[in-house]
């Protein structure tokens, strides 16, 4: 089993960057896909983005294609969210989620496992 650890979590400015971390611990990660999903006060969990096992293959929800970028790496067992040019509507609980299978998803459902979450506030 696979337990997930987020940081870099806090208050940032609208305009501002972040660079949230999730950390694999009790196995390997490296065959897995990753994503990272967010909710909002009052709102049902969405999807950011996710990665393939490998990095080559990622995917964006519209609200923030060419904003933030995620990445992994493999030896650190760490996947990274940066977070670029971020706006009050990107205020949310941010989770990192990892499923058994090399290729990214975009829905909740198909993640086997979880982080608990980390705080991001945008303030205007």
């Amino acid at each position: 089993q696979v337990q997930l650890v987020e940081s870099g979590g806090g208050l940032v400015q609208a305009g501002g960057s972040l660079r949230l971390s999730c950390a694999a611990s009790g196995r390997t990660f490296s065959s897995d896909a990753m994503g990272w999903f967010r909710q909002a006060p009052g709102k049902e969990r969405e999807f950011v983005t996710a990665i393939s096992w490998s990095g080559d293959i990622r995917y964006y929800a519209d609200s923030v294609k060419g904003r933030f970028s995620i990445s992994r790496d493999n030896a650190k067992n760490t996947v990274y969210l940066q977070m670029n040019s971020r706006n009050p509507e990107d205020t949310a609980v941010y989770y990192c989620a990892g499923r058994s299978g090399r290729w990214p998803e975009r829905t909740s459902r198909h993640y086997d496992y979880w982080g608990q979450g980390t705080q991001v506030t945008v303030s205007s």
